[in-house]
This record gives structure tokens, sequence and C-alpha cells, in this order.
């Protein structure tokens, strides 16, 4: 009995230790009390926005750790920006450029579906950077994914993905 019990339990462990990938880069020491903005998280997935959803639940788990960025100001020509992530994001880094950030954090959404099948489950991979405003060097960055359980939000899933990844920030 007590083997099957450390074997039931091994295994769920292996279960949950399988659903989450992380590859990082160990961060810097980086002050919390910085200038910092959030430059456009670039959408590679088939969802529409999903840079856009990944942004919002990014400034409030930022937030969490004391860093209240600025967010990069949306074009007015709205309709063709929306269009191109690039073209947002190039726009976005001219505009942060001028304003004397410290950091700049951006990224990109590789993955944000519904797995498809009965259970349907989430799927998120996002990839966060900081960049160094002046020169665009990458100071740090990581990626993660998950697939959440049949249950689960695509947003839960993607808020405990982009968690992941800021905790692996140095803040100070």
């Amino acid at each position: 009995m007590q083997s099957i019990r450390c074997l039931t339990m091994t295994m769920a462990t292996l279960l949950a230790v399988g659903c989450t990938s992380i590859t990082s880069k160990e961060s810097p020491a980086l002050p919390a009390d910085a200038r910092w903005a959030l430059l456009p998280i670039v959408n590679y997935s088939q969802a529409p926005q999903a840079g856009e959803r990944s942004e919002q639940i990014l400034i409030s788990i930022l937030s969490k750790q004391n860093i209240q960025p600025q967010v990069y100001p949306h074009s007015s020509n709205q309709d063709a920006v929306l269009l191109d992530d690039r073209e947002r994001f190039a726009e976005a880094m001219t505009w942060a450029r001028q304003q004397d950030f410290d950091y700049l954090v951006s990224g990109s959404v590789e993955e944000w579906q519904y797995k498809n099948g009965l259970d349907g489950e989430p799927a998120v991979g996002i990839s966060l950077r900081v960049l160094e405003p002046s020169t665009g060097k990458v100071l740090w960055s990581n990626s993660a994914a998950r697939a959440g359980w049949s249950r689960e939000s695509l947003a839960g899933t993607a808020q405990k993905v982009l968690g992941e990844l800021v905790d692996d920030l140095r803040i100070e």
C-alpha cells in the first residue's frame, strides 16, 4: 500500500512539473524605482490581440514587484498599426528612446489557444525581455509555456506563465 502511494505521488509530481516549461537567462539586479516602460508584446500566435491581452495581465503582475511601467502610447493611426505588431513595436521603441527610460519590457506571444479535443485545455507560450533603451540590447530574457487544465481559462493560464516569468527577474 505504501509503495502505491509513493508511486501515485511521484506520478502526480511529474505530471505537474510536465505542464510548465521555462527557459531563462539569469537576471541582473534591476531597481524597481527605475523608470520602466512597457512596449508592445508582439503576437506570433493565431489568436487576434493576444499580445494586447498579455500586456494588460503583465501590468498587474509587474505592479506586484513594485514596478509601475509607463505604457507606450497607441498610435493615432490605429487601423494600420493593429495590422502589424512589428510596426507597433518600432513606433513604441522610438517613443521610449525619446523618454529617457532606464528599462523597457517587451516580448512575444508564441501560443495562445485552447487545444483541440474533448477537454480543450488552454495553452499559452510567452517570452519576455528587458531591454536597454539606448541600444536595444537585451539585458534579460525568459520564455515559458504552460498547458492548463480543461476548466482553466486562457487568461488564467497566461497569468500563471507571466507570473513565473516575472518571478525570475531580480528586482531590488
